[in-house]
């Protein structure tokens, strides 16, 4: 298909890369967002499905909503990136693919929507990371908050569910905890 990217490209995206709590105050413009989405739409999910819907909270108001749903732990660098991206799931995404025998399979089966929209809103949220990475954005990654608080305050009629969110901006290049230690293939793969 292409040729392997070279270290400096891996470096960035995946073994350099580290998860950040702590930003620079350089906001993130509308452009680099709408990059960002371009970016990462043309990750493959189930039938092009892309069930993740997105909300970067950026503004001292957007952020006065979010606050109430973050653990402790997390208030304080999430009020403090430059940008919080909700990454929810659209229960009815199915609306929107562009075969009409899947989205009659999914309006008959409504047993395979929640699968279906937890692991390819996930995938596009690992396509997020990786798109943001490439463009030079560091981000910190979590799941500590309070779903329910977050879908009532941006999401109230339902439709949204929240997956994960996300911090993005420019890292301060210190502040990442010492790189903790990773699983060797032997321990998670096989090749059979």
């Amino acid at each position: 298909m292409g040729t392997p990217l070279n270290q400096q490209a891996l470096d960035q995206l995946f073994l350099a890369a580290r998860s950040y709590g702590k930003f620079e105050s350089t906001p993130v413009d509308d452009a680099t967002l709408q990059r960002l989405y371009d970016l990462l739409k043309w990750g493959p999910t189930a039938f092009n499905s892309q069930p993740a819907r997105y909300v970067f909270v950026r503004s001292a108001e957007a952020k006065a909503r979010l606050e109430p749903a973050l653990s402790p732990g997390n208030k304080e660098k999430t009020l403090a990136a430059p940008v919080t991206v909700i990454v929810a799931q659209d229960t009815r995404f199915f609306e929107h693919v562009a075969n009409p025998k899947v989205r009659e399979n999914f309006e008959a089966n409504a047993h395979l929507v929640e699968p279906t929209i937890a692991r390819n809103s996930s995938l596009q949220a690992a396509y997020l990371i990786l798109a943001a990475r490439a463009l030079g954005l560091d981000v910190g990654p979590m799941s500590g908050f309070d779903a329910g608080a977050l879908d009532q305050a941006f999401f109230p009629d339902g439709r949204y569910k929240v997956n994960l969110i996300a911090n993005l901006g420019y890292g301060i290049p210190d502040s990442p905890a010492p790189r903790a230690g990773r699983l060797g293939f032997a321990e998670v793969a096989e090749i059979v």
